[in-house]
């Protein structure tokens, strides 16, 4: 079965969202079954490529929050991350910038392979350590530790190789419901927008796997059983 999500690398319901759908597979009784595939989906292209905004500044400026109420919508956030085993993850004492190129990053990524591996870290980068992830040399760095080659990497990016691409996942992601992210989508049929509750996901899970996966009953002679008007008595010997 194959579990798809939006995602983008800066917002941290996206973070949060990714490990609750880890947990939930984890849980899950056919785990070992089920495909998580990341995409992106970019929402950060208003942002300038040649310098960082605090988080601060950046919900000041672009969404009207500061003071007291930054403080308290992203400190919730963190709390229930914390609560969830990812801790420490950094949203209120960090810096945010054009991810573009990270997502091209994580496009290069997952053409060698490396999916799944290449989502985590960026996440654990970000959140857990609050290291920046939007320059060359941040995203080569990263790819060392993903053991991708430094040159190949340094060329894809410089030529912007995976553009396209990333642009066509956020525009397919749109075309199955997305309007924000995170967006998750269940064996091609159930869509799970927002960072839905581990519980919910497990559940979600359990239901497209069902609907897929009927049972086929054995029959076969008279098989004793109980139903609503008594239970079958066996034969004499």
């Amino acid at each position: 079965m194959k579990v798809e999500i939006w995602a983008e690398i800066t917002c941290p319901w996206c973070g949060l969202g990714s490990h609750r759908l880890d947990r939930a597979v984890e849980r899950f009784e056919h785990g070992d079954q089920v495909e998580v595939i990341h995409h992106s989906f970019p929402l950060s292209s208003g942002f300038p490529t040649d310098r960082l905004l605090t988080v601060r500044e950046a919900l000041a400026s672009k969404h009207g929050i500061s003071g007291r109420q930054a403080e308290v919508s992203t400190r919730k956030i963190e709390t229930l991350a914390a609560g969830e085993g990812l801790a420490p993850y950094r949203v209120l004492d960090n810096h945010v910038g054009n991810t573009l190129l990270a997502h091209e990053f994580l496009a290069h990524a997952t053409a060698k392979g490396k999916n799944r591996q290449a989502w985590d870290a960026i996440f654990a980068a970000y959140f857990g350590k609050a290291d920046p992830v939007f320059g060359l040399d941040d995203l080569l760095r990263l790819g060392d530790e993903l053991g991708l080659d430094r040159e190949q990497t340094r060329q894809a990016l410089t030529e912007r190789r995976y553009r396209r691409q990333v642009q066509q996942d956020a525009a397919r992601g749109q075309r199955l419901g997305a309007t924000g992210a995170p967006f998750i989508v269940v064996d091609g049929r159930y869509g799970v927008p927002g960072a839905g509750e581990t519980d919910i996901l497990l559940e979600v899970l359990r239901t497209a796997w069902d609907e897929t996966h009927p049972l086929t009953p054995v029959t076969g002679g008279d098989i004793p059983a109980c139903g609503p008007d008594g239970c079958a008595v066996p034969p004499r010997p």
